[in-house]
């Protein structure tokens, strides 16, 4: 069976879609000024976390001057200071920011991936991205066995777990559960984890105010709550 370590490769790997791979190496070439000394990684971002993990945060997208500069999701960018801190306050993260790889972050029961592993111009990948990058999500949670439920920041990586379902061979619930902040849809019968909902730590949301700290605290306890901790 395939390791974390081994998908890693794989992922860090993948030239499956021609206008991610050319945004992503056109960013680590030109780089942004504040970053010019850096090497960036220019590549495929891998998930990180716990192997033990019971909660799978899913994001969008690697930021263009964040994980496609540092190589680890959320890395380096203020979405990712506005997360790591909700996931320190929860106890889940080592430390309230992550500036680079050898940081020191560690995450204890949370594992982080993107639902599209490169970073996409403007931030917006296709369907047809997002729907090449769902094996790897789904090869993840195989070697995730104990994750019971997936926070979901934003309502594309909502879409892309609901997608994962189906493209996984999971019954897809009917009619198909709507996103919105702190919403939950429960496996019931059907297999596979939970979903819990939260507006994406985007600056554009943080900035306005759309998702506060006190609202990310909520959207994590909810679904760290939703089954008993061991």
């Amino acid at each position: 069976m395939t390791t974390l370590d081994e998908l890693e490769r794989e992922v860090v790997a993948c030239r499956r879609c021609p206008r991610l791979v050319a945004w992503r190496e056109q960013v680590a070439r030109e780089k942004r000024a504040a970053f010019a000394g850096e090497t960036y990684w220019g590549r495929p971002i891998p998930g990180f976390g716990d192997p033990r993990a019971r909660l799978l945060i899913l994001g969008l997208a690697p930021a263009a001057h964040g994980a496609n500069r540092t190589g680890r999701v959320f890395t380096g960018d203020r979405s990712g200071d506005f997360l790591f801190a909700a996931l320190h306050r929860a106890g889940l993260a080592s430390q309230a920011r992550s500036e680079h790889v050898g940081d020191g972050l560690r995450l204890t029961g949370a594992w982080i991936a993107a639902a599209v592993r490169c970073a996409p111009p403007a931030n917006r990948p296709t369907p047809a991205e997002r729907d090449a990058c769902l094996p790897w999500t789904l090869r993840e949670l195989e070697l995730l066995p104990r994750v019971r439920t997936v926070l979901c920041l934003g309502a594309f990586a909502w879409a892309a777990a609901l997608r994962a379902r189906a493209v996984g061979g999971l019954s897809s619930p009917r009619p198909l559960p709507r996103f919105g902040h702190a919403s939950v849809w429960l496996p019931g019968d059907l297999a596979g984890p939970a979903l819990v909902g939260s507006y994406h730590p985007s600056q554009q949301n943080t900035f306005t105010g759309k998702l506060t700290p006190a609202m990310l605290d909520a959207a994590i306890e909810t679904a760290l709550d939703l089954f008993p901790r061991e």
